[in-house]
């Protein structure tokens, strides 16, 4: 096999504020498996709070390139286990190789990858779209800007009631809550109550991604779901959020690729714990490798590229949450740079 890779900081159309902090931009890795006439894509965003710049991507594949060149792929999977070993430390970068491993396989397979696995896209749930945290007035703005069937709203700040008391009253839509980790136990047991009498489905992450003992509380007490994302990031964390939260978000960045999101999501089903998918802004290169795994989940988060001001390839069509891909093989993307 022979690597190439790209770096791009692509705009968002509004600065995406959560209640970790700003940005203007998303800075994404983009790389590239090719063997023989195929080639296949693979993408990671850098997200600033897990400490993994494109930088450290580079830096990484370069000083083990000639390893990963050398690979005979017979099988995704087992090229997983070994860039697994190979970058310990680097789950991103694992991601991108990951999913540029898959689209090859599905390439030289001559299948795209829902009906590698055998799933039935017309099953899969419909994706919300993400409203940043802004002033209420901004908050609502961009939500009458782009009618959805549901929506995933950021909270986390003093307002949180107000913002949501403010949109409800634009929308008879899906609301869905993102704390990111921005409430105390207290917090959340006086704020989930009151979300789910203007009609809130679930919550994202209320509580510090260590605070289980608030969690094993909120778990018991909580009149809406809650679903585990930063402190369900491996697969090891599957079961540590088992009667702690009622579902899982996984984000193939942070678990490191579709393989080990596969698995995570059948030892959620083992567990009778409900499943999303979810994304981190990617471009429609790592959002296509999301999407082809939404038959397997019950909710979807996959808006990257609706939240981007631009993009570097096509293969997806979004219609009022439906998300389609193409039925080419492999992630069924065309690159555009």
């Amino acid at each position: 096999m022979k690597v190439k890779y790209w770096h791009f900081n692509l705009p968002f159309k509004y600065p995406f504020t959560i209640s970790k902090g700003t940005k203007t931009h998303q800075p994404i890795f983009v790389v590239e498996l090719a063997l023989g006439q195929y080639v296949g894509y693979g993408e990671a965003p850098a997200i600033t709070y897990y400490n993994i710049p494109v930088e450290k991507m580079i830096e990484d594949l370069e000083r083990k390139k000639s390893f990963v060149e050398k690979f005979a792929l017979t099988d995704p999977e087992r090229y997983w286990h070994y860039l697994h070993h190979l970058f310990p430390n680097n789950p991103f970068l694992v991601c991108a190789l990951d999913i540029a491993a898959w689209d090859l396989w599905g390439k030289m397979k001559g299948q795209p990858l829902y009906k590698l696995w055998k799933t039935d896209t017309s099953t899969s749930p419909l994706t919300d779209y993400t409203i940043g945290i802004d002033t209420i007035e901004k908050m609502v703005a961009k939500m009458q800007e782009k009618p959805w069937p549901i929506y995933k709203i950021k909270l986390g700040t003093p307002e949180d009631i107000a913002i949501i008391r403010a949109l409800r009253q634009q929308t008879t839509s899906i609301f869905r809550v993102d704390a990111n980790a921005g409430w105390t136990t207290e917090e959340a047991l006086e704020k989930i109550p009151l979300l789910a009498k203007m009609g809130v489905e679930m919550v994202e992450q209320p509580l510090a991604k260590d605070n289980l003992a608030g969690m094993k509380i909120l778990y018991k007490e909580s009149v809406l779901p809650l679903f585990a994302d930063e402190s369900c990031v491996f697969e090891q964390d599957v079961e540590k959020c088992y009667q702690h939260f009622h579902g899982i978000n996984i984000k193939l960045t942070k678990c490191s690729g579709i393989t080990p999101a596969r698995r995570m999501i059948t030892k959620a089903r083992q567990l009778n714990m409900k499943v999303m998918i979810g994304s981190m802004n990617e471009s429609t290169i790592g959002s296509a490798a999301i999407a082809h795994l939404m038959a397997q989940v019950d909710y979807a988060d996959v808006d990257g590229p609706l939240l981007l001001n631009e993009d570097i390839a096509t293969g997806l069509s979004y219609d009022s949450g439906k998300v389609s891909v193409s039925n080419a093989p492999g992630l069924g993307v065309v690159i555009s740079f």
